[in-house]
């Protein structure tokens, strides 16, 4: 595909390769990772300063984004990428392959750092979702501040940088820079910038910025940080739709797809039968998500690969308030055990206190949300953890943020299972004509490939 940059894009580009500290705090959906990868590519082939890069990225994205949007664009495809992921002698394989970027997933940073030490590679590091590395006290933080002064190049990439309190910034910003804008140890920023709040005698609790503290920070990050906003810079209707592609395992996809091809899958102690078309679409919805209810009604964990996803996605937000659709009991249970702070949207208390900002996730089915709430005064992120077939259902409860009276973009999270059902159902969803005649056509397609077999 032929990329044609917004302006907003090309000033990012540029004002990557002109700062060698740089934040990009720049709001999803605004193309940071093509920015940043156009970036590498023309300081690496134009203009000849760096050599070799590191990503360091949440897992799920150093699995799947960074090649992903790399292979999508004409420009980018001499670049090559190594991902230094799996166990220590798959980590070992890709460090010692040729590339012009190696992406590691940010729980390795440590190891990376120890048995590299001072014959650090890198000229250039990106460090995507920056604000992953806010405390100064994780191990991550720590080995990367160590090895500092080995990088030419560090650029950072988040959309919200002090999620919680400008506090979260020193950790990040030391990344970039290596002290030189808010100090070389957090406590003298902290004695800067920040008042007692809440103690108890002598233990302090919380901090408060002082009264000059917000505009000083923001000037001192003025030259190396640049801030984007959605709203101000996408030439398009103010919702964006995100669709966040899962690998299952090998031993997941081989059951997978023996449900698909013989409408019955043996477990330990249970079996699982579809009948008919519309029964196997079921099965294979609710495979996709991670559990299954067998002949008896009982729930059958098949995987976690979803609420992995989940994870990040909430993370990702930094506190901002995240609404999850899910499509099955056993997904709102699965989603409660796993998550803590979790709601369940019941009662008029809980659309209250969404609207007022005080609930972080809220989880409820699309039915639920169909008609009538308005729910855009809490947030302006929805995380579809499970499809539906059902357009009116999927339009009605995306309509609960996305509407008049919503002061942000809003942006619609789809977590889809590659290689199964979830893909037929966000292919008709993305046509607008979704009905169940459609997802059935596709499943008997896979059953006609069978017999087609046999």
């Amino acid at each position: 595909m032929k990329y044609k940059p917004h302006s907003y894009q090309a000033f990012a580009k540029d004002f990557i390769i002109e700062n060698k500290k740089s934040g990009l705090f720049l709001d999803m959906g605004l193309g940071k990772t093509v920015i940043t990868l156009t970036a590498i590519f023309d300081l690496m082939f134009d203009y000849f300063d760096i050599a070799k890069v590191l990503v360091i990225a949440p897992l799920r994205v150093a699995e799947s984004t960074w090649d992903a949007e790399l292979y999508k664009w004409d420009h980018l495809k001499d670049l090559k990428i190594s991902k230094v992921l799996g166990n220590k002698k798959k980590r070992i394989e890709a460090l010692n392959a040729k590339a012009d970027i190696y992406i590691i997933n940010r729980e390795n940073v440590k190891w990376l750092v120890d048995m590299l030490g001072k014959d650090w590679p890198f000229d250039m590091v990106v460090i995507d979702e920056l604000s992953s590395f806010k405390s100064h006290r994780a191990a991550r933080f720590k080995a990367l501040k160590k090895i500092r002064p080995c990088m030419k190049r560090v650029v950072g990439l988040t959309g919200t940088p002090s999620p919680n309190s400008l506090l979260d910034l020193w950790a990040q910003v030391y990344l970039l820079d290596g002290g030189e804008r808010l100090g070389r140890t957090v406590t003298s920023y902290r004695d800067k910038y920040f008042l007692p709040d809440k103690r108890n005698q002598h233990v302090v609790f919380s901090y408060k910025p002082r009264e000059y503290a917000k505009e000083e920070i923001h000037q001192k990050l003025s030259d190396i940080c640049v801030s984007m906003k959605a709203e101000d810079y996408l030439n398009m209707p103010d919702r964006i739709n995100n669709k966040i592609e899962i690998s299952l395992p090998e031993k997941i996809k081989e059951k997978y797809k023996r449900l698909e091809r013989d409408l019955l899958l043996p477990l330990k102690e249970t079996d699982i039968v579809a009948n008919n078309a519309a029964a196997l679409t079921n099965k294979l919805l609710q495979f996709s998500n991670g559990a299954i209810y067998d002949e008896d009604g009982e729930v059958e964990v098949i995987h976690d690969e979803k609420l992995k996803a989940l994870d990040e996605l909430i993370e990702a937000a930094n506190g901002k308030p995240v609404l999850i659709f899910y499509s099955y009991k056993h997904d709102k249970d699965r989603i409660k055990d796993h998550l803590k702070n979790v709601r369940v949207l019941e009662t008029r208390k809980d659309i209250d206190e969404w609207n007022k900002g005080k609930v972080e996730v809220m989880l409820t089915h699309p039915a639920s949300a169909g008609h009538g709430l308005n729910l855009q005064a809490g947030g302006n992120i929805i995380v579809w953890f499970g499809l539906t077939w059902s357009l009116e259902l999927y339009q009605q409860a995306n309509a609960r943020l996305h509407r008049q009276g919503q002061k942000e973009n809003v942006i619609i999270h789809h977590i889809i299972s590659k290689g199964t059902v979830d893909e037929d159902v966000m292919r008709a969803l993305d046509k607008k004509h979704i009905n169940q005649e459609e997802l059935l056509k596709a499943v008997k397609a896979r059953i006609g490939g069978k017999e087609n077999v046999i």
